[in-house]
C-alpha cells in the first residue's frame, strides 16, 4: 500500500491507496480541495468534518449535474444514431478550371505569333 499526504482546505490528511493508484487519489484530492478552498476563504477556520462535509457535497453537486448533462447527450446520441443517414449530395468540381481558356488562348497567341516570327525570318533568308 502506498500512503500519500494530502492537502484538503490547507489541513493535511495521510492516506493509503493502492500501489499505482496514487496519481487518481492526487486528482480527486485536488478536485475535493478545490471545492474546500473558496469554502475555506469566505468562512474561515472550519471543523475538519463540516469543511470535508461541505466540499464533498458541492463535489457531488457538481458531479450530478455533469451527469444530467452525460445523460441528455446519450439520449441526443441514441436520437441521433436512429436517425437515417442523409441522402449523399451530387457535389460537381469543374475538371478545368475557369482561367484555363484564358491560359490556352495567351499561349496559342504566342505560338502564332514565333510562327509568324520564323516564316518571315525563313522567307528572309531563302530570298538571300
Amino acid at each position: 500500500m502506498a500512503e500519500l499526504e494530502i492537502t484538503i482546505g490547507n489541513k493535511s490528511f495521510s492516506v493509503a491507496c493502492q500501489e499505482g493508484e496514487e496519481h487518481f487519489l492526487c486528482t480527486a484530492a485536488a478536485m475535493l480541495d478545490a471545492e474546500a478552498q473558496p469554502l475555506v476563504t469566505q468562512m474561515g477556520r472550519l471543523p475538519e468534518a463540516r469543511l470535508l462535509l461541505m466540499a464533498g457535497l458541492m463535489l457531488a453537486d457538481r458531479t450530478a449535474a455533469v451527469e444530467d448533462e452525460l445523460r441528455v447527450l446519450r439520449a441526443r446520441v441514441a436520437e441521433l444514431e436512429t436517425q437515417p443517414a442523409p441522402a449523399p449530395q451530387r457535389v460537381e468540381v469543374p475538371v478545368i478550371p475557369p482561367q484555363m481558356a484564358e491560359n490556352l488562348a495567351e499561349i496559342a497567341a504566342r505560338t502564332e505569333a514565333l510562327a509568324a516570327e520564323i516564316e518571315e525570318k525563313s522567307a528572309a533568308l531563302a530570298a538571300s
